[in-house]
């Protein structure tokens, strides 16, 4: 359910908005649950690539969570109050829990693309349907986009294979695409 703001930015209906806040609210969730995820990869990653990995993910975790602030601030821009308490969080989310604990590079990259082909392919949808509505969040999503797919090149790197491919083979959970990656390598 919906709450339609008592007042919102001047060119903008109140409904238009609760729907905007709806969908970045969403985003919010989205992009908190990644910076949590990016943190724990981060402490439970091992193996002889450790070191560039866990490298990697800590400016990864900071411009994530720059992009939360922003996605929050412009829910309160437009009348609405952003949610951002873990339980609301796990109560709203439509995803899996991020499957994996201590376990090497390979396996928790290929679990990490997976993460990012949801965020990002979810950030393309929203930015679609805030076309129309309002240009000013869209914007700043395609900003966030452009970060989040950069990122998610950096993890397909070390997933590459010489012939193009990725190791692994695009699974389409977090938990499979580690057991692929697993396979890859041995």
């Amino acid at each position: 359910m919906r709450k339609t703001p008592a007042y919102t930015v001047p060119g903008m209906k109140p409904d238009t908005a609760a729907e905007v806040i709806g969908l970045l609210q969403e985003r919010l969730n989205a992009l908190n649950d990644l910076a949590l995820t990016l943190k724990h990869i981060h402490w439970n990653v091992i193996g002889p690539h450790f070191i560039g990995v866990h490298r990697m993910l800590d400016p990864q975790v900071d411009a994530v969570r720059l992009m939360v602030d922003e996605v929050a601030e412009r829910i309160a821009t437009l009348g609405g109050s952003p949610v951002g308490t873990p339980g609301a969080l796990v109560a709203a989310r439509s995803w899996e829990d991020y499957p994996i604990g201590r376990a090497d590079t390979s396996a928790h990259l290929a679990a990490l693309d997976v993460v990012y082909d949801g965020i990002v392919e979810d950030q393309r949808e929203v930015i679609a349907k805030t076309e129309e509505p309002d240009p000013v969040t869209q914007d700043m999503l395609i900003e966030h986009s452009q970060q989040l797919e950069q990122f998610q090149w950096f993890v397909r790197a070390h997933l590459e294979t010489d012939a193009g491919t990725l190791t692994t083979a695009q699974p389409s959970t977090a938990a499979s695409s580690s057991t692929a990656a697993k396979r890859a390598r041995h």
